[in-house]
């Protein structure tokens, strides 16, 4: 019923995790009426839904839930492509069959490193398409991060219901924002599903790639229980990730500590920390998950603070779902696609005018525009109501502009958990580690039982510790340096058939789920594989001078966002500030550059 379109009850712009449209309760109560009514029809004829709206009916709808007057076009083909209304997964890549069929590849073969997210991803895609392939996993089982990372209260920061696959949204997610234990679950679910799993070598840690001009393959020597081994590929993809090198300061002493160590990302689950002396290092997003969830078994815990962290509201944190969402989200067609657009839209390129830094904006450092500095009045004022002792609040509101670093949420844990008696919070580093301690670099000494490093990862060392050659001797690690680049992030000159998903570049720090950028990059490199198999193709090489100009265009493009603020810290940049990790274009650009690779940008031969 379009004209339902037109009617008085219309949503507002919702901000991020809201999802009621900032209605009143009598609209809500009359749209609850209204869609019963629509339910029961559907029930009394056989469960049959009326025929489909047409583009223009569904574009006018994303509008209306949006809360705004229209969508552009590129919003629009991104977004219905993102709910798959029409059931069709369109970032599947199909090879000719008769291609296929006729075996003049027949020893064709693509080789993937890393079962995480974005490694299953592009199996099923290649299974799909009736590519061979085998994925090398160091780990002992799929999940990546999800996998390694087990600190008490890990989580999810992007809402579930859009932190999952386009073609597998799945829907009995136990909470909006899902702890490891149920993503884990989950990759290995859908692994399961399309039976990727029996195409991973499993306890398989790669050492070295290196391309043949002979016969342009790829050599990728790995270890698997202590014995060297070797597979070959026409195609090489790493898929390895940025976040699972756990990096611990090197600080003096800390040899000599008596008690336990730990670090976040490599957390020893023999650990008990009930009535212990804790220290926390780090306030930034494994920190400000794990010390809520430890706070009420320790005796005591300080936690070293670096650098404030901004933290947005938001109340669906840690919260469960409820047996009627879950009905809804089962049942109701296309229910799960609108609640996915609806939490993609707000968490889309709405927020990037905030990251722009404006030349003539002067706030004395605290914003970069006049969005960014709305942003943070709200920020600051949701800090404010959750925090009332004003020494803490000096030392919890950040002294730099929102989003210059990871913007994290929460449902007001950290805050309660900073302010319980026996919760000290340190604004300061640490100088040295004793035998039964630390001393901080306010000259204090402050004794422990339990360090837990909660001090981030070696994220600008893409790649590591992996040596990839080309066939003439050049190791990409030397050339890049502490200036990684890839074309879109995802294939970089002088190495031939060689992929990389969440390249340098292509973190989101802004807007929608690292799975969508990875679905748009699997899609891409998928498009590349059938024109080799389609055209005959051995080999694939970008071009450097587009690579070229993609870089400075992107340097450039930089050089105006607040991650390059300097004197803000972030695992963002490198050891010279230059950021090195997140993506700089908005979501829609991203998505229409990499829907296929133009033959223009690239030496086939």
């Amino acid at each position: 019923d379009a004209a339902l379109l037109d009617g008085d009850i219309r949503p507002q712009a919702p901000p991020l995790n809201e999802v009621q449209g900032l209605m009143p309760e009598a609209d809500k109560a009359e749209i609850r009426r209204q869609a019963l009514d629509v339910i029961r029809q559907y029930r009394d004829r056989g469960c049959t839904l009326p025929a489909a709206p047409d583009a223009v009916t569904q574009r006018r709808m994303m509008a209306f839930v949006a809360g705004i007057a229209d969508i552009g076009d590129d919003y629009v083909g991104m977004m219905r492509e993102e709910m798959e209304l029409d059931g069709v997964d369109a970032r599947q890549v199909d090879i000719d069959a008769a291609v296929l069929a006729a075996g003049n590849n027949p020893d064709f073969h693509v080789v993937i490193v890393g079962a995480g997210m974005s490694g299953i991803l592009t199996g099923i895609r290649l299974k799909r398409a009736g590519v061979a392939f085998t994925i090398l996993e160091k780990n002992a089982d799929v999940g990546g991060t999800w996998y390694e990372n087990r600190y008490p209260g890990c989580r999810v920061d992007i809402a579930n219901h859009f932190y999952s696959y386009s073609f597998e949204p799945g829907h009995a997610w136990s909470e909006f924002f899902c702890q490891r234990r149920e993503l884990q679950a989950y990759f290995r679910q859908v692994a399961e599903k399309h039976d990727v799993l029996r195409h991973i070598r499993f306890g398989s840690a790669v050492s070295a790639a290196t391309f043949s001009e002979a016969d342009h393959r790829w050599r990728v020597s790995y270890t698997q229980h202590g014995s060297e081994h070797a597979v070959t590929g026409n195609v090489l993809i790493t898929a390895v990730g940025q976040l699972n090198r756990p990096k611990i300061p090197a600080l003096p002493g800390r040899e000599l500590f008596q008690g336990a160590q730990t670090h976040t990302g490599n957390w020893d689950e023999t650990l008990a920390l009930a009535g212990k002396h804790v220290v926390v290092v780090g306030s930034g997003a494994s920190a400000f998950q794990l010390v809520p969830a430890i706070a009420g078994e320790v005796a005591s815990m300080t936690v070293f603070q670096r650098t404030a962290p901004w933290i947005a509201p938001n109340p669906h944190y840690h919260e469960k779902i409820s047996d009627g969402t879950q009905w809804c989200l089962q049942y109701l067609p296309h229910y799960q696609s609108w609640y996915r657009f609806l939490l993609f839209w707000p968490g889309s390129d709405g927020i990037y005018p905030a990251l722009i830094i404006d030349p003539e904006w002067d706030d004395n450092g605290r914003s970069v525009n006049a969005f960014n500095q709305e942003v943070r009045n709200n920020l600051e004022a949701a800090i404010r109501a959750q925090v009332g002792d004003e020494e803490l609040l000096a030392q919890v509101i950040p002294d730099y502009p929102p989003l210059a670093t990871r913007l994290l949420q929460d449902n007001g844990s950290w805050f309660s958990a900073l302010q319980r008696h026996n919760v000290e919070l340190v604004s300061c580093g640490i100088t040295e580690v004793t035998a039964d301690g630390v001393t901080g670099a306010d000259g204090k000494h402050y004794p422990c039982d339990v360090i837990v490093w909660a001090t981030g990862f070696h994220a600008q060392e893409f790649l590591a510790p992996m040596r990839i050659e080309n066939g003439t001797g050049s190791v990409l690690s030397e050339r890049w340096g502490e200036r990684p680049d890839a074309y879109l992030g995802i294939t970089t000159p002088g190495f031939p058939n060689f992929y990389m998903l969440y390249g340098p570049n292509t973190n989101l720090a802004h807007a929608g789920s690292i799975i969508f950028n990875s679905e748009c990059q699997s899609r891409y490199i998928l498009s590349a594989i059938k024109q080799m198999l389609e055209q005959g193709v051995y080999r694939i090489e970008c071009k450097p001078e587009i690579a070229a100009a993609f870089q400075d265009k992107q340097r450039e493009t930089l050089k105006n966002m607040v991650w390059s603020l300097p004197g803000v810290n972030s695992w963002y940049k490198n050891s010279d500030g230059e950021v090195v990790a997140t993506l700089p274009w908005l979501l829609a650009d991203y998505w229409r550059w990499t829907r296929e690779l133009d033959p223009n940008d690239y030496i086939l031969s």
